[in-house]
């Protein structure tokens, strides 16, 4: 934490986080625009924010971008917001929230964690059906392949859509793929009631981007879920359910067992 404090106490670094609330995902170029500063006072002020993880990098071909990870934030909240007293925890409190509202220019959602694994096992975990039916309780059938359909099986629901694909596949390294249609059978599945249900069918088809590099002797892993319509309720939907999943992913693969369900 010692990390993350001393990131936020320059203004400068703060304009940075600021930026990337207001529109998330942004290359080095367009976080120097309106900035009085150089090229590199910018990237060395970059790299002590992702020290403190207080954000992420994304390649994306030949772009570098850069999306804030409010996870420190949290932490932070979490262990001091009892110690002191209304005013200061109220300080802590806006702070939280100016970090994970949400932006203005952007509604993706990024999560990233590290993981006692190797990218070929994470690749296993993240397309291969009997791995994704322990942690995710959803097998995935693919050949992962650009342009190959992606069926989703869960809990006796098949879902299939020409619009359900594979984006990117490298193995090892990077997987997107477009998220799966809401049909009738998993709203019902799901208790989703008819008007929510409606609202989702007609919102713009998403993508999720699982990102993997390795970091010495472990792996990161970066998930960008984006492309959401203006107040999605998809992205409050997936919001909650990515950390859970996530985490459920890292305790398999480093202990051999999932976390115990939450609901």
């Amino acid at each position: 934490m010692d990390e993350v404090f001393r990131a936020l106490a320059d203004p400068s670094r703060r304009r940075l986080l600021d930026s990337l609330n207001a529109r998330n995902g942004q290359t080095l170029r367009e976080l120097c625009a309106g900035l009085d500063m150089a090229r590199q006072s910018v990237s060395k002020h970059l790299a002590v924010l992702e020290a403190a993880d207080l954000l992420t990098t994304v390649w994306r071909g030949r772009e570098k971008l850069h999306y804030l990870d409010a996870a420190p934030i949290n932490a932070i909240a979490e262990r001091w917001i009892k110690r002191y007293d209304r005013h200061r925890a109220g300080a802590l409190a806006d702070l939280k929230e100016a970090l994970e509202g949400k932006p203005m220019g952007s509604d993706a959602f990024v999560y990233t964690t590290y993981i006692n694994t190797t990218p070929e096992r994470l690749w296993e975990a993240l397309t291969e059906p009997a791995f994704t039916r322990r942690y995710w309780g959803v097998e995935l059938e693919s050949d992962w392949t650009p342009g190959a359909a992606v069926t989703w099986k869960w809990k006796g629901i098949t879902m299939a859509d020409p619009e359900q694909v594979v984006l990117e596949a490298e193995p090892g390294r990077r997987l997107a793929l477009t998220w799966h249609a809401i049909t009738p059978e998993f709203a019902a599945a799901t208790g989703m009631d008819d008007d929510l249900r409606e609202r989702l069918t007609h919102e713009s088809r998403t993508k999720v981007t699982f990102d993997i590099q390795p970091a010495g002797a472990v792996v990161k892993l970066t998930v960008v879920h984006d492309g959401f319509d203006p107040d999605s309720p998809l992205r409050d939907m997936v919001g909650e359910g990515w950390p859970e999943l996530l985490s459920s992913l890292k305790t398999l693969l480093e202990t051999g067992e999932t976390l115990p369900e939450s609901r």
